[in-house]
């Protein structure tokens, strides 16, 4: 087995232990501790960093992955292409910082509430710190990306990021850390995993920083300012569209509303595990079709993997929507169940992106790639002005509305691109079969009596959602994958 091969089945293991471990962090062992408030202050420092990154790094990121085989060289220090990857970056954190400072009467302006004002100023400086760690791991992330060796950066994100987070929350659960030393330990571990990467590139003998003049020869320069221009603007757009609901609930409720907020949506982003492996697979093999021209094949694929989605995806959904109850439960913090309805709205956003099948790789993909820069940049728009209107009348339902609208604007836009561009469309007549499927097998599940135990009606409703919607596509044959494993099934284990 290659090292590519190896460190794709690494990576696949260690982003299904992370998922776990985070959903395990977020909705059960950070929310038991820490009160609304101190969850929306965390969150909402996550979420100003991570842009505050994103704007410094210049697309830098993207460059790393783009231009780096043409200076792999590893006799000459991949000719100082790790010194152009920190360097230009860092002179961009530096001018954002100056914004950033500067700026600070107006950001704290947002903030109608005096005693949220006065908890995001006596952390403001600590952001610019944080956005700086975030943006060198993305960097190094990256760098390490070309040189395939990908397995422990994933590592320290994905696990060992989310362990010492849950640590710090446990800790100061237990009266081992003030508040502010909680929050100090949180952004501490975000810095941490930038300074392993450090320590690691040192450790494999790839750690080459002295500049050199060859790295302003190999690509001009000129070009890589330009990709990392258009990568910028590709990237700020899908992290604003990830991280703007939070920072404007904060600003625009209070910072125990962010919090309640965050929760709900990583709740949410368990409805994603299905795309995120099938997108793995299908971003090669995307490439692969346009290479050969193979549009009736990439077609098919198109059908088959949303088919797939909207199976699981209509299953997940069920299942979280159903036994809310009892996830809140779990946490053991009544405040966090305001976020109970933008779950259920954040799940249906979940559920159409993954239903409107691969049409965002497909146009990135495509010779029109250029054309996901607008759906990109018009959804980010979209997105602010939404919140904006909506959060006011609506509360945390609005900015959760508002993610719906923009995530269903934006793949029906995509979705016609693609239809429009190259006369390919996802839906098959057995779409309108699993999500009639799914609507019985989800009524059945909530007209099942209820229990003082919320274990007992979760489990209760679980087994009858599982039978009844495995049953249907079964009978329906809406899933053919489904029928061909019960009928090999079936002729290894033949009746007595």
């Amino acid at each position: 087995m290659g090292i590519v091969q190896r460190q794709g089945l690494r990576n696949t293991i260690i982003s299904y232990l992370g998922l776990a471990l985070g959903f395990l962090n977020t909705a059960f062992i950070v929310p038991r501790f820490l009160a609304a408030n101190q969850l929306g202050l965390t969150s909402t420092l996550l979420s100003i960093a991570t842009i505050y990154a994103q704007l410094s790094a210049l697309g830098f990121a993207s460059v790393g992955i783009r231009f780096f085989p043409y200076f792999r060289n590893r006799e000459a220090g991949h000719q100082g292409f790790l010194p152009l990857l920190l360097g230009i970056p860092l002179l961009g954190f530096g001018l954002v910082t100056l914004l950033y400072l500067s700026g600070k009467p107006l950001v704290l302006g947002f903030y109608e509430h005096a005693q949220d004002r006065a908890l995001i100023s006596s952390y403001y400086g600590w952001a610019a710190g944080l956005a700086l760690f975030v943006m060198l791991y993305s960097l190094q992330d990256a760098y390490l990306k070309g040189l395939y060796h990908t397995a422990f950066s994933s590592f320290v994100q994905e696990i060992l990021l989310r362990v010492l987070q849950a640590g710090a929350a446990v800790l100061y659960g237990l009266g081992y850390l003030s508040f502010h030393g909680y929050v100090l330990a949180y952004i501490g571990t975000m810095s941490g995993i930038a300074l392993l990467l450090t320590v690691y590139l040192a450790y494999i003998g790839e750690l080459h920083v002295r500049p050199t003049t060859a790295a302003l020869r190999v690509q001009p320069i000129r070009g890589i300012l330009s990709f990392g221009a258009f990568a910028l603007l590709a990237n700020i757009s899908g992290t604003i569209i990830m991280n703007i609901d939070t920072l404007m609930v904060s600003s625009q409720l209070n910072l125990a509303a962010a919090g309640v907020y965050s929760i709900a949506f990583f709740i949410s982003t368990a409805l994603t595990l299905p795309a995120r492996s099938l997108n793995k697979i299908a971003f090669p093999l995307l490439a692969d079709y346009w290479k050969e021209n193979a549009l009736p094949r990439m077609a098919a694929f198109y059908r088959d993997t949303t088919r797939l989605n909207a199976v699981l995806g209509c299953y997940l959904a069920l299942g979280i929507g159903l036994n809310l109850d009892f996830i809140y439960g779990l946490m053991n913090n009544p405040a966090l169940q305001a976020g109970t309805t933008a779950v259920l709205v954040l799940l249906a956003a979940r559920l159409f992106d993954g239903i409107t099948g691969l049409n965002g790789l497909i146009v990135v993909t495509s010779p029109r790639y250029r054309y996901d820069l607008l759906f990109n940049v018009s959804l980010a728009l979209v997105t602010i002005g939404l919140n904006a209107l909506l959060i006011p009348r609506l509360g945390l339902t609005g900015a959760a509305v508002a993610f719906l609208l923009a995530i269903v604007s934006i793949n029906l836009a995509r979705t016609w691109f693609v239809w429009h561009s190259y006369r390919m469309q996802p839906f098959t007549a057995r779409i309108p079969l699993i999500l009639l499927s799914a609507a019985v097998a989800g009524g059945a599940a909530w007209l099942m009596p209820t229990f003082n135990s919320a274990l007992a009606t979760m489990l209760l409703r679980s087994t009858v959602l599982t039978i009844v919607y495995a049953a249907l596509i079964l009978l329906t044959k809406s899933a053919p994958e489904a029928t061909a494993l019960l009928q090999k099934f079936r002729r290894q284990n033949p009746p007595a």
